[in-house]
């Protein structure tokens, strides 16, 4: 019997793109031209899904489908303009690389910043400091300044703060095909693990061969609305000869 710890019930996000008015005319009729036009861009259409305890979720698709819109929509970064997202348990994600850290803070302080963020106490993250930091592998950069650091190594940190939240569900977007191949199988190696205990991943990323390597299942985005859900390896197949065949 399934146990989802996300439910995805028909959820629309819907933006306004605005068109400005040249200044000229903004100056001379500001009564009359207002704010400017606008047109209306569905993110996302009519979405729902399940996952499941235990389970690897890939969302795949082609830059402007809607991946990364309906991750921080589970993450409550942004608001469905309709439709529910139920998570039954705690969230960590990991949705932009250098998202919650500071450039000007060192790598220990960042540790603070960016787990309190997430919900720890600074006693929590005292507990947890030195696991975080042993994964991340940057001992000797820990009391360096952030804006010193590789988009590799700001991943390692990142990364390494996120599965040592208490989560039951974990997002990570794109960022896992960042970093050096060895740090790369460790992740591969941790997430395998975490789904072994029962913990719930949802990876969006173009890297078709991490996805079908981690995954138990992917969906494929098109244009806000899901084309395809199934196994990863078929589902990313799929996806691939498509690409293939558009080009």
């Amino acid at each position: 019997m399934s146990d989802p710890i996300l439910a995805v019930n028909g959820i629309s996000k819907r933006y306004r793109i605005y068109f400005e008015k040249p200044s000229l005319i903004r100056s001379v009729l500001p009564a009359l031209v207002g704010a400017g036009v606008y047109r209306e861009f569905w993110a996302l259409h009519d979405m729902s899904f399940t996952a499941n305890r235990g389970e690897c979720l890939g969302i795949i698709g082609a830059n402007g489908s809607g991946k990364s819109t309906l991750l921080k929509a589970i993450a409550g970064v942004t608001t469905p303009t309709s439709g529910s997202i139920t998570v039954n348990g705690a969230i960590s994600s990991l949705l932009e690389l250098g998202a919650g850290f500071h450039p000007e803070l060192t790598g220990r302080e960042n540790i603070y910043l960016n787990a309190s963020i997430l919900g720890l106490t600074r006693a929590e993250i005292n507990l947890r400091f030195d696991k975080i930091v042993d994964f991340s592998g940057l001992h000797e950069f820990i009391n360096t300044r952030l804006y010193t650091y590789s988009s590799g190594m700001c991943l390692r940190l990142g990364f390494a703060i996120a599965i040592n939240v208490p989560f039951d569900l974990l997002l990570i977007d794109e960022i896992i095909a960042v970093g050096d191949p060895a740090f790369q199988r460790k992740c591969g190696e941790h997430i395998q693990g975490m789904i072994s205990a029962g913990k719930t991943i949802v990876i969006v990323s173009h890297n078709m061969s991490a996805i079908a390597g981690l995954c138990t299942r992917a969906i494929r985005l098109e244009h806000g609305q899901i084309n395809a859900d199934g196994p990863a390896p078929e589902i990313t197949r799929s996806f691939l000869d498509i690409c293939q065949e558009r080009d």
